[in-house]
């Protein structure tokens, strides 16, 4: 996902096949980690943020591989992001994630979220697999989905 306000479309376009129904295994995949305010789940200062993140790599050679973003509702109140990046960055939180993720792919209004969630678990518990953390990734920002005439989300599930 790129973070630039200055192209006319500031999000690459989304293939979906390398992310439907497909089983990821990572070990110490890179991130960096921040925060975004929320308000029953909806995200505030999201772009604020990004913008935030971007600062902290412009000055690097730091790639974001398939830029991959993911989120993580941990309340009403707060998403964490976690943007994949290739290399450590300086004055970042940097983290990583380990272990074996579900990802599948769904398309549509966000309104739909709650809809997907459930046909997610129900596909989860159909294939056997236990959920122990569940993330999002908004593969576009609004005015690039609206331009791209798709609005992809895709839902991971860490498997324990």
């Amino acid at each position: 996902m790129s973070t630039s306000s200055s192209a006319e479309i500031c999000c690459p376009e989304f293939n979906p096949h390398p992310w439907d129904d497909k089983l990821h295994h990572w070990q110490n995949k890179m991130f960096i980690k921040d925060k975004v305010f929320s308000v029953f789940y909806m995200p505030i200062n999201f772009g604020s943020v990004m913008k935030r993140l971007d600062s902290k790599m412009s000055d690097t050679d730091v790639e974001v591989p398939d830029n991959l973003c993911l989120a993580d509702h941990t309340s009403m109140w707060n998403m964490d992001v976690y943007l994949s990046v290739d290399q450590q960055v300086p004055e970042a939180d940097n983290t990583t994630l380990s272990g074996s993720f579900y990802s599948k792919v769904y398309e549509g209004s966000f309104n739909n979220t709650g809809k997907w969630m459930k046909d997610f678990s129900a596909l989860l518990k159909s294939k056997g697999m236990i959920s122990t953390k569940n993330y999002s990734w908004y593969t576009t920002c609004p005015k690039c989905a609206k331009k791209y005439g798709k609005n992809y989300v895709v839902l991971f599930a860490k498997i324990g």
